[in-house]
């Protein structure tokens, strides 16, 4: 533990230097704009700023791009919360209840405690890096394709049962996800599916334009339907800082949350994604009071908005620790580092120790940083919702045709967008949960390759997923999910075969 702290102050020794704390101020900036532009997102802020990192030390050239990372984790929730608009598709979980607070007038608080929490997610993310990156990596290892495809089948599972609504409907929805990831390119026998002789679904559909649809541009289709409300009128500086019942109320998410949400990063895959639906999940099916969440619950804030930054700053474990990507961002930070002739590893923390603590001192570093501009920030983007909406509108449409279009510059995502726009007004109009159509869409590709990996490997026998315990763990957890959300059909039931026999009266 002595010598844990000792190299920790190394870190801090590089990360503080001058021109090391001016890079994580540029990268935490660009990431923050980068996170609130829709359909942008953190992959794509990342591969733009690569080439610039060429000429730039290693670890500068790590601390500039780990801050464009999770400077977009923060900067996601904004636009969410603001105008239920998703900047990146982690930041999904936050539209519900952060627009909902926005509505009622405590935006100010959502942004903050947003901020708050992924401060503190970041910071514990951080604690958890320094001292458990080899033994979790080693876990991470045991990971194969049966584990894999019992992890995203429970993922599914577990997000159906949390919501505490109507399951069959959440898994339809779920499975409309599903089938749209189906669409493009088999990653194993090359044929393209369902593309309909469109060359541009031959990559498949994109979580871009279909989270921006289904949220932002149903949105604004439900408002167009509406009565426009009042304007909110200028807060003041007390109202812009959450109250101490919602400080209070937000502990346990924030804490939850930063647990949850480092552990599935360390797992390959969009893990800031899932572990920010599963965090909202959770926190609703152990609320005692389920009915606020969807109506402006600060928990539905601060759960996924501490998962998905603590999921980033886990991610980080594996490609630090062993070289292993976790997802196309890591795996474009690997690229960086390795530009410089330096190969992540099991070698990495003894050969350049400067390099590996000076990374973990600089987020920390980083987290700070964002605290210190995202906090201070909070009025200015209360005060855009006082833009007329005849002005604000227009704009947010705008924004989201260039953003989904600048993605892969195809009109084909932005016929998609709008397409997903109006399925998601239509859903919502029938009382439809519209995320699980983007995590069923994230999860599509992962699930299908590796459940046919995993039957590739036991040559078509599904006891493989029994006789490995991780994968029959996780799928008896799913199991019993199932049976405890059949439970009230049962009861139901019960309840209207004693009516109908007379028992009720009888007794």
């Amino acid at each position: 533990m002595v010598e844990t702290f000792h190299n920790l102050l190394l870190g801090f020794t590089v990360a503080l230097q001058p021109q090391v704390l001016i890079y994580a101020f540029i990268g935490c900036i660009v990431g923050t704009l980068v996170g609130m532009l829709p359909g942008v997102g953190p992959l794509a802020g990342i591969s733009m700023l690569l080439p610039a990192t060429f000429g730039l030390d290693p670890i500068i050239a790590m601390v500039l791009l780990a801050g464009v990372y999770y400077g977009a984790m923060y900067g996601g929730s904004t636009t969410s919360i603001l105008i239920r608009l998703p900047g990146e598709a982690a930041s999904v979980m936050t539209c519900i209840d952060g627009y909902a607070m926005t509505q009622r007038g405590r935006a100010g608080p959502a942004l903050a405690i947003a901020a708050i929490g992924s401060f503190i997610a970041g910071t514990l993310g951080v604690i958890g890096l320094m001292l458990l990156a080899p033994t979790l990596a080693n876990f991470a290892l045991r990971f194969g394709p049966p584990e894999y495809a019992a992890l995203l089948l429970l993922g599914l599972l577990m997000l159906a049962y949390m919501t505490g609504g109507s399951m069959p409907k959440t898994l339809a929805m779920a499975g409309l996800g599903l089938l749209l990831g189906m669409i493009g390119i088999d990653a194993m026998s090359g044929y393209t599916r369902f593309s309909f002789d469109v060359v541009e679904l031959a990559d498949g559909i994109g979580i871009v334009p279909v989270a921006v649809g289904l949220f932002g541009i149903s949105e604004i289709l439900l408002t167009a339907s509406q009565a426009l409300p009042e304007l909110p009128k200028n807060p003041a500086l007390r109202e812009l800082m959450p109250s101490g019942e919602e400080l209070r109320r937000s502990i346990g998410p924030i804490a939850r949350g930063s647990l949850l949400g480092f552990m599935i990063g360390i797992i390959p895959g969009s893990a800031h994604i899932i572990s920010s639906f599963v965090s909202y999940g959770i926190e609703r099916r152990i609320s005692k009071t389920p009915e606020r969440f969807g109506n402006g619950a600060i928990e539905g804030v601060a759960g996924p908005e501490s998962a998905n930054n603590a999921a980033a700053t886990g991610a980080f474990i594996p490609m630090m620790a062993l070289g292993i990507p976790t997802s196309p961002v890591t795996a474009v930070m690997i690229a960086a580092v390795m530009v410089h002739g330096i190969s992540p590893g099991p070698m990495l923390i003894a050969e350049q120790p400067n390099l590996f603590w000076g990374f973990v001192a600089s987020m920390y570093v980083g987290n700070v940083v964002l605290l210190i501009l995202n906090l201070p920030m909070v009025g200015l983007f209360v005060s855009l919702l006082r833009i007329p909406y005849a002005y604000l509108y227009p704009c947010i449409l705008a924004f989201c045709i260039l953003g989904c279009y600048s993605v892969s510059n195809s009109v084909v995502d932005v016929w998609i967008m709008l397409a997903m726009g109006a399925v998601g007004y239509t859903l919502r109009k029938l009382n439809f949960d519209l995320a699980p159509v983007a995590l069923g869409l994230v999860l599509a590709p992962m699930l299908e390759l590796s459940l046919r990996q995993s039957l590739a490997m036991s040559a078509g026998h599904y006891a493989i997923f029994l006789e490995r315990p991780i994968a029959a763990t996780m799928l008896g957890l799913g199991s019993i999910m199932l049976l405890f959300s059949l439970k009230p059909f049962f009861s139901k039931a019960h309840s209207d075969w004693r009516a109908k026999v007379g028992l009720d009266e009888v007794n």
